[in-house]
């Protein structure tokens, strides 16, 4: 019999598992009280037919809320900072009520903030963070809209708004060439989305006949203090570059910094790119050249996108680009 997804009960888990309701209801509130065995059949079964535990109240009248889950993998020092809080004012303004979870580095914390929100059968989960193929399914499962952003995924769990981090690569390629930059050194960290810019840079660098840039990993979370050891490995490269693109707009604030702590001009003795044209990069001097994406059309994509799903809309495309715009200023 095919069950129906948007009214799974805990009997449905037993049935699956073989166990009685009760069991199942103890392991959901507490694991650690069942057989590990028994634990094991009853969590398959979960992630097989995609129940989520209802934490609503029984008595209220309606399974829908206004809850939207926001979740991104740090609170400071982010890229898409800006981005973050223009969403959760867009949606505050739109009378959702919003809640910011913060996931770390660890897969099974938004594991557990995910399980969290659609327990509470929050309206959408937007989320920033990369999470494990087995969540994306369950969510596939959900009634719950995911929200993917700052991300086009190709195949998205349920609706993507983002934009291509492999042309932006492309374009800051371009952009240097046209300058008349040689020698880039790229500043980055190993999360996929900036190893992807990353290689829409070297590659478009390479058809344009630049010579392979050199290159440094930074861990993450990526945070201000790491561009003066960036800089000091850079300045034992026997050829000196000529521009150094950064990963985020607070790397390349601490490079200029730093460029300038050793007798370095910008953008005469080295030029500087960042991404996210946070504030800081409009307000430095020199002010930072890097790539603007427009956190508010996000927010208002996402809003447009659940208002027309609540009112029974069916969503002609789960994509959309809201592009991005390389800001020329003074550091490079």
């Amino acid at each position: 019999m095919k069950l129906d997804r948007r009214n799974l009960k805990l009997d449905d888990v037993a049935a699956r598992a073989g166990v009685s309701a009760s069991t199942v209801s103890r392991y959901i509130n507490k694991p650690s009280v069942v057989a590990e065995e028994t634990a094991q059949r009853i969590q398959s079964a979960i992630d097989a037919i995609g129940y989520v535990p209802n934490l609503v109240a029984g008595g209220l009248a309606t399974q829908k809320s206004d809850l939207v889950a926001v979740l991104i993998p740090h609170l400071t020092s982010t890229v898409f900072s800006d981005t973050i809080e223009a969403m959760v004012t867009e949606l505050s303004a739109a009378q959702y009520v919003v809640t910011l979870g913060v996931t770390g580095l660890h897969l099974e914390r938004t594991r557990e903030l995910v399980m969290a929100a659609l327990s509470r059968r929050a309206a959408a989960i937007i989320l920033t963070s990369e999470i494990t193929p087995d969540l994306r399914d369950l969510l596939r499962k959900s009634k719950t809209s995911v929200i993917e952003i700052w991300d086009l995924p190709k195949e998205p769990i349920d609706i993507a708004i983002g934009f291509s981090h492999e042309a932006i690569g492309e374009e800051i390629a371009r952009f240097l060439h046209m300058r008349g930059y040689c020698r880039p050194h790229l500043v980055t960290s190993n999360a996929s989305r900036a190893r992807r810019r990353r290689d829409g840079l070297v590659r478009t660098w390479a058809e344009l006949g630049g010579v392979a840039p050199t290159e440094d990993v930074v861990e993450l979370p990526v945070k201000f203090g790491q561009a003066r050891g960036a800089f000091a490995r850079m300045k034992r490269l026997e050829d000196r570059p000529d521009v150094v693109v950064c990963g985020t707009d607070l790397l390349a604030q601490g490079m200029i910094i730093e460029a300038a702590s050793q007798g370095l001009k910008v953008p005469d003795d080295l030029a500087v790119v960042g991404f996210g044209n946070a504030t800081v990069a409009g307000e430095m001097r020199p002010t930072i050249t890097s790539v603007d994406i427009d956190g508010k059309r996000i927010a208002r994509e996402a809003i447009a996108m659940l208002r027309r799903r609540a009112e029974g809309e069916v969503l002609a495309s789960p994509l959309v680009d809201v592009g991005f715009s390389l800001v020329a200023r003074e550091s490079a």
